[in-house]
Protein backbone atom coordinates (compact mmCIF):
# COMPACT_ATOMS: atom_id res chain seq x y z
CA UNK A 1 0.00 0.00 0.00
CA UNK A 2 2.64 1.99 0.70
CA UNK A 3 3.55 1.65 -2.92
CA UNK A 4 0.55 3.89 -3.81
CA UNK A 5 -0.12 6.01 -0.47
CA UNK A 6 3.46 7.33 -0.33
CA UNK A 7 4.05 9.18 -3.44
CA UNK A 8 0.89 10.34 -3.27
CA UNK A 9 1.50 12.17 0.04
CA UNK A 10 4.56 13.31 -1.14
CA UNK A 11 2.85 15.23 -4.13
CA UNK A 12 0.22 16.30 -1.25
CA UNK A 13 3.12 17.76 0.24
CA UNK A 14 4.59 19.56 -2.78
CA UNK A 15 1.40 21.07 -3.69
CA UNK A 16 1.33 23.14 -0.80
CA UNK A 17 4.56 25.01 -1.04
CA UNK A 18 3.56 24.98 -4.97
CA UNK A 19 0.33 26.83 -3.64
CA UNK A 20 2.06 28.94 -1.41
CA UNK A 21 5.34 30.15 -2.66
CA UNK A 22 3.45 33.03 -5.01
CA UNK A 23 2.48 35.00 -1.82
CA UNK A 24 5.77 36.78 -2.04
CA UNK A 25 6.06 37.73 -5.52
CA UNK A 26 3.72 40.63 -4.48
CA UNK A 27 6.41 41.91 -1.37
CA UNK A 28 9.50 42.68 -3.73
CA UNK A 29 9.45 46.43 -2.18
CA UNK A 30 10.89 48.36 -1.91
CA UNK A 31 13.75 46.30 -3.87
CA UNK A 32 13.38 46.75 -7.93
CA UNK A 33 11.98 43.75 -9.08
CA UNK A 34 15.10 42.40 -11.12
CA UNK A 35 17.03 42.69 -7.71
CA UNK A 36 14.84 40.77 -5.78
CA UNK A 37 14.01 38.08 -8.92
CA UNK A 38 18.12 37.60 -9.15
CA UNK A 39 18.03 37.03 -5.12
CA UNK A 40 15.20 34.24 -5.43
CA UNK A 41 16.03 32.56 -8.28
CA UNK A 42 19.36 31.78 -7.10
CA UNK A 43 18.18 30.48 -4.03
CA UNK A 44 15.34 28.54 -5.64
CA UNK A 45 17.62 27.22 -8.79
CA UNK A 46 21.09 26.67 -7.25
CA UNK A 47 21.81 26.90 -3.69
CA UNK A 48 18.91 25.04 -2.33
CA UNK A 49 19.15 22.22 -5.44
CA UNK A 50 22.77 22.29 -5.01
CA UNK A 51 23.14 21.89 -1.14
CA UNK A 52 20.31 19.41 -0.89
CA UNK A 53 21.18 17.29 -3.63
CA UNK A 54 24.65 17.03 -1.77
CA UNK A 55 23.60 15.91 1.30
CA UNK A 56 21.25 12.90 -0.68
CA UNK A 57 23.01 11.77 -3.60
CA UNK A 58 26.20 10.62 -2.95
CA UNK A 59 28.94 11.37 -5.44
CA UNK A 60 26.65 14.10 -6.87
CA UNK A 61 29.43 15.43 -9.21
CA UNK A 62 30.44 11.39 -10.38
CA UNK A 63 26.94 10.85 -11.35
CA UNK A 64 26.28 14.49 -13.22
CA UNK A 65 29.68 13.34 -14.97
CA UNK A 66 28.27 9.97 -15.55
CA UNK A 67 25.34 10.89 -17.49
CA UNK A 68 25.22 10.86 -21.15
CA UNK A 69 26.12 14.27 -22.62
CA UNK A 70 23.27 14.67 -24.70
CA UNK A 71 20.86 14.40 -22.07
CA UNK A 72 22.43 16.71 -19.82
CA UNK A 73 21.95 19.12 -22.38
CA UNK A 74 18.45 18.42 -23.89
CA UNK A 75 17.29 19.05 -19.62
CA UNK A 76 19.03 22.20 -19.61
CA UNK A 77 17.63 23.10 -22.62
CA UNK A 78 14.21 22.84 -21.59
CA UNK A 79 15.00 24.13 -17.83
CA UNK A 80 16.14 27.61 -19.59
CA UNK A 81 13.03 27.87 -22.07
CA UNK A 82 11.26 27.13 -18.96
CA UNK A 83 12.73 30.16 -17.54
CA UNK A 84 10.66 32.52 -19.48
CA UNK A 85 7.64 31.11 -18.37
CA UNK A 86 8.95 31.65 -15.09
CA UNK A 87 9.71 35.16 -15.48
CA UNK A 88 6.08 35.34 -17.26
CA UNK A 89 4.72 34.10 -14.00
CA UNK A 90 5.97 37.23 -11.82
CA UNK A 91 4.58 39.42 -14.09
CA UNK A 92 0.96 37.86 -14.43
CA UNK A 93 0.95 37.58 -10.53
CA UNK A 94 1.40 41.71 -10.53
CA UNK A 95 -1.22 41.96 -13.26
CA UNK A 96 -3.90 39.72 -12.86
CA UNK A 97 -3.85 38.17 -9.05
CA UNK A 98 -2.74 35.20 -7.90
CA UNK A 99 -5.48 33.09 -7.91
CA UNK A 100 -6.12 33.41 -11.75
CA UNK A 101 -2.85 33.39 -12.55
CA UNK A 102 -2.03 30.16 -10.63
CA UNK A 103 -5.21 28.49 -12.43
CA UNK A 104 -4.31 29.37 -16.18
CA UNK A 105 -0.59 28.65 -15.67
CA UNK A 106 -1.25 25.62 -13.35
CA UNK A 107 -3.91 24.19 -15.62
CA UNK A 108 -1.99 24.37 -18.80
CA UNK A 109 1.73 23.61 -17.29
CA UNK A 110 0.30 20.73 -15.65
CA UNK A 111 -1.56 19.56 -19.54
CA UNK A 112 1.25 19.71 -21.62
CA UNK A 113 3.61 19.02 -18.93
CA UNK A 114 2.07 15.89 -18.82
CA UNK A 115 1.08 14.59 -22.11
CA UNK A 116 4.47 15.10 -23.69
CA UNK A 117 6.48 12.87 -21.95
CA UNK A 118 3.20 10.68 -21.58
CA UNK A 119 3.07 11.03 -25.71
CA UNK A 120 7.22 10.56 -26.17
CA UNK A 121 7.41 7.38 -24.69
CA UNK A 122 7.43 4.26 -27.01
CA UNK A 123 4.64 2.29 -24.44
CA UNK A 124 2.39 5.23 -23.21
CA UNK A 125 -0.21 4.34 -25.15
CA UNK A 126 -0.19 0.82 -24.46
CA UNK A 127 0.06 1.16 -20.64
CA UNK A 128 -3.53 0.01 -19.60
CA UNK A 129 -3.77 3.78 -17.12
CA UNK A 130 -3.76 5.99 -20.59
CA UNK A 131 -7.33 5.98 -21.07
CA UNK A 132 -7.42 7.19 -17.26
CA UNK A 133 -4.52 9.48 -17.36
CA UNK A 134 -6.08 10.97 -20.92
CA UNK A 135 -9.48 11.25 -19.11
CA UNK A 136 -7.71 13.21 -16.29
CA UNK A 137 -5.66 15.66 -18.31
CA UNK A 138 -8.75 16.53 -19.89
CA UNK A 139 -10.41 17.15 -16.57
CA UNK A 140 -7.69 19.78 -16.02
CA UNK A 141 -8.23 21.06 -19.42
CA UNK A 142 -11.94 21.84 -18.70
CA UNK A 143 -10.76 22.86 -14.90
CA UNK A 144 -8.35 25.39 -15.85
CA UNK A 145 -11.03 26.70 -18.63
CA UNK A 146 -13.73 26.68 -15.74
CA UNK A 147 -11.58 29.50 -13.66
CA UNK A 148 -10.14 31.72 -16.46
CA UNK A 149 -14.06 32.29 -17.26
CA UNK A 150 -14.22 33.26 -13.89
CA UNK A 151 -11.30 35.32 -13.61
CA UNK A 152 -12.88 37.04 -16.51
CA UNK A 153 -16.03 37.30 -15.24
CA UNK A 154 -14.55 38.59 -11.95
CA UNK A 155 -13.14 41.67 -13.89
CA UNK A 156 -16.41 42.63 -15.54
CA UNK A 157 -18.06 42.58 -11.89
CA UNK A 158 -15.51 44.70 -10.55
CA UNK A 159 -15.06 47.11 -13.50
CA UNK A 160 -17.47 49.79 -12.32
CA UNK A 161 -15.35 50.46 -9.24
CA UNK A 162 -13.52 53.66 -10.07
CA UNK A 163 -9.97 52.47 -9.15
CA UNK A 164 -7.79 50.65 -11.89
CA UNK A 165 -6.65 48.14 -9.08
CA UNK A 166 -9.02 45.91 -7.05
CA UNK A 167 -7.23 43.57 -4.10
CA UNK A 168 -3.75 44.28 -6.14
CA UNK A 169 -4.96 42.99 -9.39
CA UNK A 170 -5.24 45.81 -12.63
CA UNK A 171 -7.99 46.15 -14.76
CA UNK A 172 -9.24 46.81 -18.41
CA UNK A 173 -6.02 46.68 -21.06
CA UNK A 174 -3.29 45.58 -18.31
CA UNK A 175 -5.74 42.93 -17.42
CA UNK A 176 -6.13 41.24 -20.64
CA UNK A 177 -2.60 41.36 -21.26
CA UNK A 178 -2.41 39.72 -17.93
CA UNK A 179 -4.42 36.74 -19.43
CA UNK A 180 -2.48 36.48 -22.68
CA UNK A 181 1.26 36.33 -20.63
CA UNK A 182 -0.44 33.77 -17.84
CA UNK A 183 -1.55 31.31 -20.91
CA UNK A 184 1.87 31.71 -22.58
CA UNK A 185 3.40 31.11 -18.82
CA UNK A 186 1.36 28.30 -18.80
CA UNK A 187 2.81 26.44 -22.36
CA UNK A 188 6.63 27.56 -21.17
CA UNK A 189 6.41 26.37 -18.01
CA UNK A 190 4.98 22.50 -18.95
CA UNK A 191 9.00 22.73 -20.22
CA UNK A 192 10.02 22.12 -16.95
CA UNK A 193 8.29 18.86 -16.31
CA UNK A 194 9.32 17.71 -20.01
CA UNK A 195 13.15 18.88 -18.92
CA UNK A 196 13.00 16.66 -15.50
CA UNK A 197 11.33 13.40 -18.04
CA UNK A 198 14.18 14.25 -20.03
CA UNK A 199 17.01 13.82 -17.26
CA UNK A 200 16.22 10.48 -16.20
CA UNK A 201 19.52 9.11 -17.45
CA UNK A 202 21.18 11.91 -14.62
CA UNK A 203 18.71 10.16 -12.02
CA UNK A 204 20.08 6.78 -13.18
CA UNK A 205 23.55 7.53 -13.19
CA UNK A 206 23.21 8.88 -9.38
CA UNK A 207 21.52 5.66 -8.54
CA UNK A 208 23.94 3.77 -9.86
CA UNK A 209 26.02 5.50 -7.82
CA UNK A 210 24.76 4.77 -4.54
CA UNK A 211 21.82 7.07 -4.14
CA UNK A 212 17.49 6.04 -3.83
CA UNK A 213 15.63 5.62 -6.34
CA UNK A 214 13.32 8.49 -4.05
CA UNK A 215 16.67 10.77 -3.76
CA UNK A 216 17.75 10.18 -7.14
CA UNK A 217 15.28 12.79 -8.36
CA UNK A 218 17.74 15.53 -6.53
CA UNK A 219 20.39 14.96 -9.19
CA UNK A 220 17.98 15.55 -12.01
CA UNK A 221 16.79 18.77 -10.56
CA UNK A 222 20.33 20.13 -10.76
CA UNK A 223 20.61 19.85 -14.24
CA UNK A 224 17.05 21.26 -15.27
CA UNK A 225 17.31 24.26 -13.01
CA UNK A 226 21.15 25.39 -14.13
CA UNK A 227 19.87 25.93 -17.46
CA UNK A 228 16.52 27.67 -16.18
CA UNK A 229 18.85 29.94 -13.53
CA UNK A 230 20.68 30.99 -16.87
CA UNK A 231 18.05 32.51 -18.42
CA UNK A 232 16.51 34.06 -15.09
CA UNK A 233 19.93 35.35 -13.86
CA UNK A 234 20.57 36.78 -17.71
CA UNK A 235 17.47 38.83 -17.93
CA UNK A 236 17.56 39.80 -14.39
CA UNK A 237 20.88 41.32 -15.09
CA UNK A 238 19.84 43.03 -18.60
CA UNK A 239 17.20 44.72 -16.03
CA UNK A 240 19.55 45.98 -13.38
CA UNK A 241 22.20 47.47 -16.24
CA UNK A 242 19.18 49.19 -18.21
CA UNK A 243 17.37 50.51 -15.39
CA UNK A 244 20.95 51.40 -12.60
CA UNK A 245 19.36 49.50 -10.25
CA UNK A 246 21.94 47.36 -8.72
CA UNK A 247 22.01 49.88 -5.60
CA UNK A 248 18.40 48.32 -5.09
CA UNK A 249 20.58 45.16 -3.08
CA UNK A 250 21.45 47.44 -0.34
CA UNK A 251 19.08 50.38 0.15
CA UNK A 252 17.01 51.15 3.63
CA UNK A 253 14.59 48.91 4.20
CA UNK A 254 15.05 46.12 2.08
CA UNK A 255 15.61 43.39 4.52
CA UNK A 256 12.21 42.24 4.40
CA UNK A 257 11.95 41.83 0.79
CA UNK A 258 15.08 40.28 0.56
CA UNK A 259 13.53 38.13 3.31
CA UNK A 260 10.26 37.03 1.25
CA UNK A 261 12.63 36.55 -1.84
CA UNK A 262 14.78 33.35 0.16
CA UNK A 263 11.01 32.44 1.51
CA UNK A 264 9.98 32.58 -1.98
CA UNK A 265 12.49 30.44 -3.39
CA UNK A 266 13.05 27.75 -0.61
CA UNK A 267 9.17 27.22 -0.59
CA UNK A 268 9.58 27.13 -4.44
CA UNK A 269 12.27 24.31 -4.63
CA UNK A 270 10.56 22.50 -1.85
CA UNK A 271 7.89 21.96 -4.11
CA UNK A 272 10.18 20.51 -7.21
CA UNK A 273 12.40 18.40 -4.53
CA UNK A 274 9.69 16.55 -2.62
CA UNK A 275 7.50 16.50 -5.97
CA UNK A 276 10.69 14.81 -7.84
CA UNK A 277 11.07 12.23 -4.95
CA UNK A 278 7.11 11.36 -5.79
CA UNK A 279 7.16 10.95 -8.95
CA UNK A 280 10.18 9.08 -8.81
CA UNK A 281 8.46 6.39 -6.78
CA UNK A 282 5.66 5.99 -9.00
CA UNK A 283 8.09 4.37 -11.78
CA UNK A 284 8.00 5.17 -15.31
CA UNK A 285 4.56 7.10 -15.67
CA UNK A 286 5.93 9.26 -12.56
CA UNK A 287 6.30 12.34 -14.54
CA UNK A 288 2.65 11.76 -16.18
CA UNK A 289 0.72 11.15 -12.99
CA UNK A 290 2.33 13.42 -10.87
CA UNK A 291 2.72 16.64 -12.37
CA UNK A 292 -0.73 17.51 -12.98
CA UNK A 293 -1.90 16.34 -9.25
CA UNK A 294 0.67 18.49 -8.36
CA UNK A 295 -0.44 21.71 -9.95
CA UNK A 296 -4.16 20.94 -9.50
CA UNK A 297 -4.00 20.31 -6.19
CA UNK A 298 -1.38 24.14 -5.98
CA UNK A 299 -3.98 25.58 -7.34
CA UNK A 300 -6.73 25.02 -4.90
CA UNK A 301 -3.96 26.19 -1.87
CA UNK A 302 -2.98 29.10 -4.39
CA UNK A 303 -7.16 29.87 -4.41
CA UNK A 304 -7.38 29.96 -0.53
CA UNK A 305 -4.21 31.94 -0.03
CA UNK A 306 -6.14 34.23 -2.66
CA UNK A 307 -9.30 34.39 -0.91
CA UNK A 308 -7.84 35.39 2.30
CA UNK A 309 -6.30 38.49 0.24
CA UNK A 310 -9.97 39.70 -1.01
CA UNK A 311 -8.92 38.79 -4.68
CA UNK A 312 -12.21 37.70 -5.25
CA UNK A 313 -14.26 41.06 -3.22
CA UNK A 314 -17.04 41.89 -4.40
CA UNK A 315 -17.91 38.74 -6.90
CA UNK A 316 -19.74 36.52 -5.22
CA UNK A 317 -21.51 34.89 -8.56
CA UNK A 318 -17.62 34.26 -10.15
CA UNK A 319 -16.40 33.36 -6.74
CA UNK A 320 -18.81 30.73 -7.39
CA UNK A 321 -17.52 29.51 -10.98
CA UNK A 322 -13.99 29.52 -9.61
CA UNK A 323 -15.11 27.40 -6.95
CA UNK A 324 -16.67 24.46 -9.51
CA UNK A 325 -13.45 24.92 -11.67
CA UNK A 326 -11.50 23.75 -8.64
CA UNK A 327 -14.18 21.08 -7.84
CA UNK A 328 -12.96 19.75 -11.57
CA UNK A 329 -9.53 19.96 -10.46
CA UNK A 330 -9.94 17.89 -7.61
CA UNK A 331 -12.41 14.84 -9.53
CA UNK A 332 -9.15 15.01 -12.43
CA UNK A 333 -6.04 15.01 -9.39
CA UNK A 334 -8.56 12.02 -8.51
CA UNK A 335 -9.03 9.75 -11.62
CA UNK A 336 -5.06 10.76 -12.06
CA UNK A 337 -4.70 9.14 -8.85
CA UNK A 338 -6.44 6.18 -9.67
CA UNK A 339 -4.47 5.53 -12.79
CA UNK A 340 -1.38 5.60 -10.54
CA UNK A 341 -3.07 2.84 -7.99
CA UNK A 342 -3.44 0.74 -11.60
CA UNK A 343 -0.19 1.02 -12.51
CA UNK A 344 1.40 -0.01 -9.34
CA UNK A 345 -0.76 -2.62 -8.81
Amino acid sequence: MNEIFLPIALVLLASFFQGTFGLGMKNFRPMAWEAWWLVYALVAMILLPWSWAALAVPHLVDSLAAAPLPAVLVAMLFGFLWGVGGILFGVSVTRIGMSLTYGIVMGLAGSVGSLVPLLSGASGSENRAFPYVIAGVAGMIAGVGIIAWAGVAREGAQIHRATDIQGGIRKGKEFRKGLALAALCGVLSALLNVGFAEAAPVAKAAVEQGATTRNSSLAAWVVVLLGAFLMNALYSVVLLVKNRSWASFCGAGNAGAAGWAVLTGVLWFAALGVYGQGAALMGPLGPVIGWPMLLGLALIVSNLWALRAGEWKGAPGPLRLMLAGVAVLIAACAVLGYSNGMQSS
